[in-house]
């Protein structure tokens, strides 16, 4: 075999593993319809075979031409396993629940799906954008706490977000934020949890992508050291030059101290030397204005600019603390020395400390917008089952200006709508959600990559 020098595969295919003749690159069941697609092979015609999950033999649902398919009139709530096949030719068998969901779905993965198994169960880090060719796209990982979490997969929607296509994966990558500079498509991405920090480039809408360069290594921390932690977050331009959040740490050394990279807008980003990276810093619960406890300090960053300043706003742990919610952390960037470590600022009141979250400023209405999974009380820090959308006219002070999932109804650990990708379009605001609903493992390890949108007319 041939070395390979790109990034993408279509699909990435580890050996040994088996992918199945015919690759089913993307499932998404309604409330009693099951739709899927594939790549195409040398066929005239493709069958589908369908039967409820370990009952019985598989039947026959159908015939086609093409590469997609829907097995309509199931039943709700039931799950199901389906392949296609021609010839000789065979698919993996697949998995999928009916059910309702919110959004429209990007991409589908029932718990017990191991067609990813090398990588993860469950559909994580949310990331979406609008390619100055008109097209939209979405990318997620694949995600287990005890598995390398290395394989990332992007879709594309020609239509506004109503109907999306596969167009390749990355490998290796995790916890990927593509973004678009002076015309052209870029992704920031880890090798895996705590591994290497990769940057790549696609000339082609993301269907090809260019070898990644290593920015920073990291230790792979899955074995307690520490390592590159980052999450999907914009990347921001500031001063003449791009900036970036990410921390080095792990959960198992209990700390992740706080970092920027950044690299001048006119330079190489493919070349690591135009890349720098503040000194770490790690978190100090005797800062003015944090809450009494222990806490594993933050995580997960966002940049926004308040009052012409560069600030790294980071998720806060709170809860082993008190009070046990409500607050997130600012530091400061130095913009004019960009190796210096940032300095801790303020605290901001903030319902939305426990998970990740992202901070906007839309010209429009001159106002601050991030939305979150937002908390109600103290009895259930974690909760993730309310996302709402939060304003803010400084950045500082937030209120609620609408809620867009309300499923307090349901169990909280077994719902969850989290680290929500968006960006602002005109009037509205278009999101990508990790979304864990109809019998998810539970309210972290998401079943859905689902798009929505939200108006902000007639918002306060």
């Amino acid at each position: 075999m041939k070395a390979h020098k790109a990034w993408n595969y279509s699909p990435f295919k580890p050996l040994f593993f088996d992918t199945g003749d015919i690759y089913i690159c993307r499932v998404a069941p309604e409330a009693t319809s099951i739709s899927f697609d594939w790549l195409p092979i040398d066929a005239a015609e493709y069958e589908i075979y369908i039967r409820e999950k370990d009952e019985g033999v598989f039947s026959l649902a159908g015939k086609t031409d093409e590469c997609s398919y829907t097995i309509e009139n199931l039943a709700k709530h039931c799950d199901y396993e389906f392949y296609v096949c021609a010839g000789n030719n065979k698919s993996r068998v697949r998995l999928a629940r009916c059910g309702d969901h919110v959004g429209t779905i990007i991409n589908y993965l029932h718990p017990e799906d191991d067609v990813y198994n090398f990588s993860g169960h469950a559909l994580c880090s949310p990331d979406i954008l609008r390619h100055p060719d008109g097209f939209l796209l979405a990318s997620m990982d694949l995600f287990t706490v005890t598995h390398p979490q290395n394989l990332t997969l992007i879709y594309r929607s020609d239509d506004d977000g109503k109907t999306w296509k596969y167009v390749t994966e990355l490998f290796p990558a995790f916890w990927t934020k593509m973004f678009i500079h002076k015309g052209e498509l870029y992704a920031l991405a880890c090798s895996t949890e705590y591994g290497d920090l990769l940057i790549g480039k696609s000339t082609d809408g993301g269907a090809n992508w260019t070898e990644p360069t290593v920015l920073f290594r990291g230790l792979n921390g899955k074995n307690g050291s520490t390592g590159v932690h980052k999450n999907p977050q914009p990347v921001v331009s500031f001063d003449g030059r791009l900036w970036n959040t990410l921390e080095w740490g792990s959960w198992g050394e209990y700390y992740h101290a706080v970092m920027v990279m950044s690299a001048d807008e006119n330079s190489d980003l493919l070349d690591a030397g135009s890349w720098s990276f503040s000194d770490p810093v790690k978190y100090d619960p005797n800062w003015e204005g944090t809450a009494k406890g222990r806490s594993a300090g933050n995580i997960e960053g966002c940049l926004a600019v308040l009052d012409g300043k560069l600030y790294n706003i980071m998720r806060y742990d709170m809860t082993q603390t008190i009070p046990n919610y409500g607050t997130i952390l600012a530091y400061e960037v130095d913009t004019k020395n960009p190796e210096a470590p940032l300095s801790y600022a303020f605290p901001i009141d903030f319902i939305g400390n426990q998970s990740k979250f992202e901070i906007k400023y839309h010209e429009g209405t001159q106002k601050y917008y991030s939305i979150i999974c937002r908390i109600t009380d103290g009895t259930n820090p974690r909760m993730r089952n309310l996302l709402s959308l939060m304003v803010s006219e400084d950045g500082r002070n937030w209120r609620l200006a609408k809620d867009i999932y309300n499923y307090l109804h349901a169990n909280p650990g077994k719902v969850g709508f989290q680290y929500v990708d968006f960006f602002f379009e005109g009037d509205e605001i278009l999101f990508q959600c990790r979304t864990a609903m109809n019998n998810a493992t539970n309210f972290h390890d998401s079943n859905y990559a689902t798009f929505d949108r939200i108006s902000l007319k007639d918002l306060d």
